[in-house]
């Protein structure tokens, strides 16, 4: 098996989250408890949703471009899934936290990433790198 993330995150209304997660993101679930919790593929990794009363708190901080929300969570997509996601959040008519926009361009780090907060204001980020190895070169 491969190195695969796994993050538990609080989602107010499980049900109302989930539906953010399958049909917005189109992420697919896994194992779950009714009404409790449920495991959501997560292009990959393990996203376990929590139902809960509570929401975390979001401050920016300062990065290079502007400032971005911590806590935020994200995933890595080709351009065309990176695409598909941004289409489907349209659909569903729904705003983004900060729109979609490029960073580093004409640098090895090139990306487009927008962020975007689920039911239960839980910030992802959601990019996709026009070099992706990139990334980690020496892995």
């Amino acid at each position: 098996m491969s190195a695969i993330v796994h993050l538990a995150i609080p989602a107010g209304d499980l049900g109302k989250t989930v539906k953010f997660y399958t049909d917005v993101l189109g992420c697919t679930l896994g194992n779950g408890e009714a009404g409790r919790w449920v495991d959501v593929n997560f292009w990959g990794n393990e996203l376990t949703l929590h139902q809960s009363e509570e929401k975390l708190p979001v401050v920016r901080h300062d990065v290079e471009m502007g400032a971005v929300l911590v806590p935020h969570f994200g995933v890595h997509l080709t351009q065309a899934d990176f695409d598909a996601v941004k289409d489907r959040i349209a659909a569903a008519g729904l705003s983004y936290i900060d729109e979609p926009y490029r960073r580093f361009k004409g640098d090895k780090y090139e990306q487009e990433t927008f962020f975007i907060a689920d039911p239960n204001n839980n910030v992802l980020e959601i990019k996709s790198m026009v070099n992706p190895d990139m990334l980690f070169p020496d892995a």
